[in-house]
């Protein structure tokens, strides 16, 4: 018997993954849809978010993406989409190879075989946690209740009169607390490296010395405030300083999940994220990236869509090419036989 070859196979169940499905589905294509496992989910920015403040129509939902994802993928489990529909839920996959004749054989991390023709990649990226007591995990209440936050343009709003730290070392932490004082009236600023040598460019050392912005390369060895209740009143420094701020940004970098693109080969910069063309299709032909994973997009929920679509309906204008040609040959032999 003649192995399955499915048309489109979406890896990962964050913002661009369920969009990626949600528009290969509504455009008739066949899906094949691996969402993760818990390994992969716990790993995901999407676990950790919870209220999304920057797009419209989100303020109502406790977990700004995954409540939003469950509406789409239960859409999408409608018995109207079976025939198109293949979700393998709490399914990751965990190796992919190419063959010579184009077509994708992956292995799900149950460790079943699958082959498809086309792939969008959509496995995103995590921040890098900062150690705080010997353990990353001392963050997380305070993460949890967005005293301690990650994207200054989702949620740099958050900062307005209030004392912030920024936790970082190199010129992108720098960045992101020069960005906080040009935009919003903070009262008082620092960088905290947490024990690290500051490591900032020319220009941002003098935006840093004009804005007054502190910058403290003590480390961090405990929080002020409410670890119960995730309220943040600023940190206890080794140095036995103590550090005032109702908010803090982490700026550390980011893990980016590219290993199933490196497998394959595609290309990437000098960050590790895959680079693509404009319709997100890598060096690798027929094989796509979406959403944090692709370079030089920004790593939004909006942008995440955009660049899914994107994928999806270039992904669906070449199947519907190949049939055509197909039911045009079919249809010029015919024709040549009457």
């Amino acid at each position: 018997m003649t192995e399955r070859i499915y048309e489109t196979t979406v890896i990962g169940g964050g913002s661009a993954g369920i969009m990626a499905a949600l528009r290969s589905v509504l455009n008739n294509d066949e899906t094949l849809f691996f969402p993760g496992n818990q390994k992969n989910k716990k790993k995901s920015r999407a676990m950790w978010v919870r209220k999304v403040e920057n797009i419209p129509g989100f303020l109502d939902f406790k977990q700004g993406i995954n409540n939003p994802n469950k509406q789409a993928y239960d859409f999408l489990s409608n018995e109207r989409f079976e025939k198109v529909f293949y979700p393998q839920l709490n399914t990751g996959v965990q190796s992919i190879e190419k063959d010579e004749l184009g077509i994708f054989t992956l292995v799900d991390s149950n460790g079943q075989t699958w082959k498809t023709k086309y792939v969008i990649l959509t496995t995103g990226m995590m921040d890098v946690q900062p150690f705080i007591e010997g353990d990353i995990r001392s963050i997380f209440p305070f993460a949890n209740s967005q005293a301690i936050e990650y994207c200054v343009r989702c949620d740099g709003h958050h900062t307005h009169q209030n004392e912030i730290a920024v936790i970082g070392h190199t010129s992108s932490a720098a960045w992101v607390a020069i960005m906080i004082n040009e935009r919003y009236d903070i009262p008082n600023l620092t960088i905290l490296t947490n024990g690290k040598s500051a490591d900032f460019d020319e220009e941002t050392s003098e935006l840093i010395e004009l804005y007054n912005i502190n910058v403290v390369e003590s480390e961090i060895v405990d929080f002020l405030g409410d670890k119960k209740e995730g309220k943040l009143e600023g940190f206890i420094l080794e140095s036995g300083d103590i550090i005032h701020a109702q908010n803090a940004f982490v700026s550390l970098g980011v893990i980016v999940y590219n290993e199933l693109a490196k497998e394959l080969g595609a290309k990437l910069d000098n960050r590790g994220f895959v680079v693509t063309d404009e319709k997100g299709q890598s060096s690798v032909e027929n094989f796509y990236i979406a959403g944090d994973l692709r370079a030089g997009i920004k790593k939004q929920i909006y942008t995440a869509w955009d660049s899914a679509v994107d994928s999806a309906d270039d992904i669906n204008a070449k199947i519907r090419r190949e049939r055509r040609q197909k039911q045009l040959l079919e249809f010029r032999a015919k024709k040549g036989d009457n």
